[in-house]
This record gives C-alpha cells, structure tokens and sequence, in this order.
C-alpha cells in the first residue's frame, strides 16, 4: 500500500505505539485521526503531532464502549472525509494469578482488547470497501504467539484477537480489504511503566518508534503479520510449536521471579 494520502483512524494513539505510528504515517504523507480516552493527555499529543506538520484531528472515546466507537468512527470520517485504513492498537493489561484476578478486569480487557476491535472492525468495513484498497491493522501482543504465565486473560484476549484478523483476512480476501496482525515483544510504553519485568526474564524493551517503523514497513508491502522480538523470539515461537513442555520448563523455573516482577502490571 502507498501510505501518501491515505486516510488512518489509529485507537490508542495519545502515548506508546499508536502515538509513534500517527508520528511515521503523517511524515509518509497520511491524513490521520487518533483516539484515546485521557482528553487532557490526547489533546497535547495532538498538539505536539500537528506542530511537526501534517494532517492530525483527534476523538477523545473509550473504544470499549458502544458510545465511544460510534463517536470515533463518526469523527474520523467527518474530519476525513471518509477512511482507508484503520488501526486496532488501543489496548489494556492486568497480570496476576488468573484466581485472584476480578471479573471487572478480566471483562475490561476482554473488552478493549477483543471486543472492541472486532465491532470497530464491522462498522469501519463499508467506509474501508469504498475505494477498494482497505486496511485493517490489528495490533496484538507477542503473549498471542506464546502465552506466558500471569497473562492468561491478557494472553486470551490478544490470540483471540490474532485469529480474528486471520479469519477476517480470508473472508475477506478478494473483496477490497486486506486484514493484518502486529505482534510486538514487550515495549517502552506506558503500558509497560508499572512492570519490573527485565533482561533477566526474557522482556527486553523495543522502542515505540521500533515497532511502529516495522509495522508502516509491513503496512507498505501488504505483508500478513509482522512478528517482532528478532531471533530469539522466533526460536521460541518454535520450539513452543515443536516442544511445547520445554517451554513450560523453562517458565516453571522462573515463576517466582517472574511473578514478583509483574505482579503489579497493570494499564487499564
């Protein structure tokens, strides 16, 4: 796809990954609207991406609920004039023991990192058919490939949301609109502010701009999915595939510590 003129609705896209994918997308020449639920912290996000030029409104909504996807789809197609491309990166994580974990977080991610997704996706797809180029970027989580211990909700929330998009894709296939999936590892955003999980667990940090370069890259050569976290992730990818109780192993062996490092991990 060629980004220039391109109209993006990006969720999620005051901080983080949403904020530097709005950040490449107006420098390759996109028209571009963001979200996010924090009026205060969207409208200085706004303001800092207009002043470096390009094409940015913003909609202060909680896509998670009906009144907030309504709104945001109605503003990004007035201020837009329509839509080309949109983005499902607006997401939310609690780790824990799934037993100590309330009903109220567990449907809160369910919500905002499943549901929310699959019902803008439904809304968006007349307005993304209408110039037979459409796109829908899902961004998940590395968790979706393999799941990982105090993550189980978050875990579930995030596959659900992978198969999805692939399932979307193939219905979608020959119709106008193309469905892709982005998987990062752990990365330097807010999201990430309330973990102590490091090097020594396996979560070594990617930047924003990192994942949002990658993601554009993979936008611009209508690749499938883009699967970050390099090498080492890919072997355990496999070896998750292939021999799933060594897996299993080597997360019983750093259970306790794991469990101490994330156990406030929370962004909802």
């Amino acid at each position: 796809m060629d980004i220039l003129g391109k109209r993006i609705l990006i969720t999620g896209g005051s901080s983080g990954i949403g904020y530097a994918l709005a950040e490449l997308l107006l420098l390759k020449g996109a028209l571009v609207v963001i979200t996010g639920r924090r009026p205060d912290v969207l409208e200085a996000a706004t303001d800092k991406l207009r002043a470096r030029g390009g094409r940015i409104d913003s909609v202060a909504a909680d896509v998670s609920s009906d009144k907030g996807r309504n709104d945001t789809l109605k503003v990004a197609i007035e201020k837009l004039g329509g839509l080309d491309v949109l983005i499902n990166n607006a997401g939310g994580v609690k780790a824990g023991r799934l037993e100590d974990m309330s009903e109220e977080a567990i449907r809160a991610m369910i919500e905002v990192d499943l549901v929310a997704p699959i019902l803008l996706s439904r809304a968006a797809l007349p307005h993304l058919r209408a110039r037979s180029e459409g796109l829908i970027v899902n961004v998940t989580s590395g968790l979706a490939l393999v799941g990982a211990p105090y993550y189980a909700a978050y875990s579930g929330a995030k596959a659900g949301l992978a198969h999805f998009g692939e399932a979307l894709r193939r219905e979608l296939k020959g119709e106008g609109v193309h469905v892709m999936t982005a998987y990062p590892a752990a990365t330097d955003t807010p999201m990430m502010q309330t973990s102590r999980a490091g090097p020594e667990l396996g979560f070594i940090l990617e930047t924003a701009s990192a994942v949002a370069d990658a993601i554009v890259s993979g936008i611009e050569a209508d690749a499938f999915d883009v699967i970050r976290g390099g090498e080492a992730r890919s072997k355990l990818i496999a070896i998750n595939r292939n021999d799933p109780a060594a897996v299993d192993k080597r997360f019983l062996d750093m259970k306790p510590a794991l469990f101490e490092a994330v156990r406030d991990h929370s962004a909802l």
